[in-house]
């Protein structure tokens, strides 16, 4: 996160303006510094309060109908799940790539041809990018519109010259960190219109439309970006490229490292075809068993290193959504839950640190043998 000092400046540019919320400048400008980035027009964008509710509004703005199967990764946060629940649809649960960690197209058309489905929404697991080409060919030959859930993927997730939708999130965890905050991108027309509209509580603000300025125009939510949370994402973005190059450098030198104290045991997410993570935010290794993973959690809790189970349980295991969702087959998934492990990953982080883990990892794969 910036500074106090880097932040300053922003905060007082809003103070002297007195504009705190409600499409202020700083949200209008950063909302331009994107659709510079993206090469898209200002109106195929929106800024909104996160990501979550950015991606409902974003299925609100597709009029699907209720009760419309959403296909989506076992294998993610729980937001995408409760998203799709909250817009009143219900989740399909699906199979992702053994080696990208990615609901594929591939995947998705296996799907179709096993149900009906009236929407798609692949998740950028941990930041890595889809193939955006793809994506477009699988709308146009079954006309299921697609939503990507690119929360962790700002820097490395573009549309590549195709038409599509994106959602980022710049919670403070993401690449691009405003605290808390969302951006949707999307080629679909009127599509980032309708979010931003829904964003304030589905408000018409246009004097061009056939009903009144303040006239309630659908049933939206209270979801606009704050002054001070765009202020954040200004600043963090004049620093943004440092900090992804310094990320990239951090990543790659931890995976080489574990490698050679691991003796190439572990198993690393592989590249998909949508191109590298430019900006990753966090180190998610997969162990060759379950016992393996449960002995490094158990050893980096005894040396007091943090460790998290991304993402475990999956979805179809989650008490409150195991009646909201339906589950197709996934093998790859369930391997992945029970192998993969997220370890200590941030930007700046020093030598010690650094080799605290990799003592652990070292002490732990030391004690288990492996057919390799």
């Amino acid at each position: 996160m910036p500074s106090p000092q880097e932040l300053l400046p922003w905060l007082e540019h809003m103070h002297a303006v007195r504009h705190y919320s409600n499409f202020g400048p700083l949200v209008k400008e950063l909302e331009m510094v994107f659709a510079q980035q993206f090469a898209l027009d200002p109106e195929q964008l929106t800024t909104v309060a996160n990501a979550t509710l950015g991606l409902e509004l974003v299925l609100q703005a597709l009029d699907l109908p209720a009760g419309s199967r959403i296909l989506l990764p076992a294998l993610t946060f729980v937001a995408t799940a409760t998203a799709v629940v909250r817009a009143g649809h219900q989740p399909v649960l699906a199979d992702v790539n053994e080696r990208t960690w990615l609901l594929t197209p591939e995947i998705a058309y296996a799907a179709c041809e096993r149900m009906r489905l009236d929407a798609v929404l692949p998740v950028a697991t941990f930041g890595m990018p889809h193939d955006m080409r793809d994506w477009q060919r699988f709308e146009q030959q079954t006309g299921i519109p697609v939503v990507i859930d690119a929360a962790a993927a700002y820097g490395s997730q573009w549309l590549q010259g195709a038409e599509g939708t994106l959602v980022f999130s710049m919670h403070t965890t993401k690449s691009l960190p405003a605290g808390e905050g969302g951006l949707v991108i999307s080629t679909r027309p009127d599509l980032a219109a309708k979010v931003r509209q829904l964003s304030n509580f589905g408000i018409n603000l246009d004097p061009a439309a056939s009903m009144p300025v303040g006239a309630l125009g659908s049933l939206g939510s209270n979801a606009k970006m704050s002054e001070y949370h765009a202020a954040i994402a200004l600043a963090s973005l004049q620093k943004w490229e440092s900090h992804a190059q310094e990320r990239r450098t951090l990543y790659a030198n931890l995976m080489h490292e574990m490698d050679q104290v691991g003796w190439h045991k572990l198993t690393w997410q592989a590249q998909g075809p949508g191109g590298p993570l430019i900006a990753p935010t966090v180190l998610c290794v997969q162990l060759p068993d379950a016992a393996g993973r449960a002995a490094l959690e158990q050893a980096c809790q005894q040396a007091r290193i943090m460790t998290r189970r991304w993402y475990q349980p999956l979805l179809q295991h989650m008490e409150v959504l195991q009646q909201r969702c339906l589950s197709l087959d996934t093998p790859n998934s369930q391997t992945l839950a029970q192998t993969l492990l997220g370890l200590p990953f941030f930007w700046g982080m020093q030598a010690a640190p650094r080799q605290r883990v990799l003592d652990v990892l070292k002490q732990v794969l030391s004690k288990h043998t492996y057919e390799l």
